[in-house]
């Protein structure tokens, strides 16, 4: 699976949900940091789907991601641990620490893989 088959994805659901918590409870720290931080996935699954579509790795779009997605693990870890509530700050924690591993996977993995050019004329 490519990089950007969950990235873009993700950066969705981390910009609903920084719109959801302004709109619910007002906080425009969920607004800046979902915004922000789903921003930036979209940017590196836009550019990472751009590169795939060249034959290309961006291993600039890969350090993003995993560096989203580590700060997210962290920030929304420590929320949970000091609220103990499941929604949202356990939930995203735990989507995020996923998404970290599979980057992690992907750069040790040596990014996203393509098939030979005899394979995809055949498909």
């Amino acid at each position: 699976m490519h990089d950007f088959c969950f990235t873009i994805p993700y950066g969705l659901i981390m910009v609903v949900g920084g719109l959801i918590g302004y709109l619910k409870k007002g906080s425009t720290v969920s607004l800046a940091g979902g915004l922000g931080t789903g921003s930036l996935l979209l940017l590196a699954g836009y550019v990472s789907l751009k590169s795939f579509g060249k034959r290309r790795n961006s291993y600039f779009s890969l350090f993003l991601e995993t560096g989203c997605a580590f700060t997210v693990t962290y920030v929304m870890g420590q929320r949970y641990i000091q609220t103990s509530k499941i929604m949202p700050a356990g939930i995203v924690a735990a989507i995020s620490a996923f998404m970290a591993g599979f980057y992690v996977y992907k750069i040790a993995s040596g990014g996203n893989h393509f098939s030979s050019e005899s394979e995809s004329k055949s498909k």
